[in-house]
């Protein structure tokens, strides 16, 4: 009986999956970093132009009030609205690049792309680490290392190539404005946050590996990206600004990513918008701490919903206050609306789950995992990604943050 209910689920999700887009799939990955390109530029309204938002901002609204849409064929036009409202509140804009101005090849196992901007080069190299045979292979992004701070062995089995994201040949862990490798291609940018420069640098690994074609033995319909804490909040930033991207997993990511900034004001001792680290973020971004932050136009469970219609998982640990999983919750149960509103909501889950160290992936933790690595890296449509795991919140009123979800 049990199995007849999953099966009976399956085809109905397939079936709104399908008919969502006038008879049109919804898709899975883009071949193109940024479908949402080209749209009109929108009002930006200044800290002391913004009118004061105390839930959370309804990702369907457009920008100019004008009313708003939960229809898939508006959608890339307000992830345009989002992501203009990101790069100028919180990142700083990150850099389009022409494949006229790349360099890429095979290095043994190991792909090297430069980059040429005003003379000027900044070069990345990325190990690769390959299962056995010939390929071509779904691979996972790495921030680090090949599989990030996931068991190498989830994807090992799984035959799925490793490829290690260093991202200090972009931009430090903290740092120095002006002084970083991207500031010599960019030097009108020396404003930028990481988060937008690190993104950069994945997007600049993946047009390498488009550059490389069939020499490189990566499916490039089929790559994902992964990392932990700091690097969970870059996976999460880079699987919002490239559509490339099939699966995007942000382990532990904290404030700053998945965490709605207002929620995480209401909590205790937690990294809120005024207590993450400067260098991170555009330095007028920090005008908005504390009382402030109501006058963003935007807030983390949109940049979360970026990355609809493609999959995203999110993993979260409560055992550390300072990660405030009540907000990461919030913001998770908010950004899922987008998802749903598609018909695609096995496309979004999340997993929150205490009892182990920090970037640990605990054994209760391995079937979420699998499960999306599954169904978006190896194609496995039957399997079940209806992920919404966070026991110690059910109590938590999580509508009370999103009146627009009711309506």
């Amino acid at each position: 009986m049990k199995n007849k209910c999953l099966l009976s689920a399956w085809i109905t999700s397939l079936f709104i999956t399908l008919t969502a887009c006038n008879n049109q799939p919804i898709p899975l990955v883009y071949n193109v970093e940024n479908t949402s390109d080209g749209f009109p530029a929108i009002e930006l309204p200044t800290l002391e132009q913004a009118v004061e938002i105390q839930t959370l901002p309804d990702p369907f609204a457009w920008a100019d009030g004008s009313g708003r849409s939960t229809k898939f064929k508006d959608w890339k036009r307000r992830r345009s609205e989002i992501i203009q409202q990101m790069q100028h509140y919180e990142l700083g804009p990150k850099p389009m690049v022409s494949k006229d101005s790349l360099e890429a090849w095979m290095d043994s196992d190991t792909l090297v792309v430069i980059v040429h901007e005003k003379g000027q080069t900044l070069t990345l190299r990325a190990s690769i680490k390959y299962p056995e045979g010939e390929g071509p292979f779904p691979a996972i992004i790495g921030v680090g290392f090949p599989t990030g701070s996931l068991p190498r062995e989830i994807f090992e089995e799984r035959n799925i190539a490793g490829i290690a994201f260093n991202f200090t040949q972009v931009m430090s862990h903290t740092q120095k404005r002006g002084e970083e490798p991207i500031n010599k291609l960019y030097p009108e940018h020396v404003a930028m946050g990481a988060y937008s420069a690190w993104p950069w640098g994945v997007s600049r690994l993946i047009d390498g590996l488009e550059i490389v074609g069939e020499a490189s033995r990566i499916d490039l319909s089929h790559i994902g990206i992964t990392g932990c804490s700091f690097a969970g909040k870059m996976a999460l930033y880079a699987g919002a600004f490239d559509e490339r991207i099939a699966l995007t997993i942000a382990q532990e990511p904290g404030g700053g990513g998945m965490n709605s900034w207002r929620v995480s004001e209401t909590l205790g001792n937690v990294e809120t918008l005024g207590r993450t680290n400067r260098s991170w973020f555009l330095e007028s971004m920090f005008q908005y701490a504390e009382k402030n932050v109501s006058r963003l136009p935007m807030d983390h469970h949109e940049l979360a919903a970026l990355i609809a219609p493609r999959a995203l998982l999110v993993l979260g640990n409560p055992d550390y206050e300072w990660l405030a999983e009540e907000s990461n919750y919030v913001s998770c149960q908010a950004a899922r609306k987008v998802w749903e509103a598609f018909g695609i909501e096995d496309r979004m889950g999340f997993s929150i789950v205490a009892d182990h160290m920090h970037c640990m992936l605990p054994e209760s933790q391995y079937p979420e995992v699998e499960a999306f690595v599954d169904k978006f890296l190896l194609g496995k449509q039957e399997i079940d990604t209806h992920v919404t795991k966070a026991e110690m919140f059910k109590d938590v009123d999580y509508q009370k943050w999103m009146p627009w979800a009711l309506e």
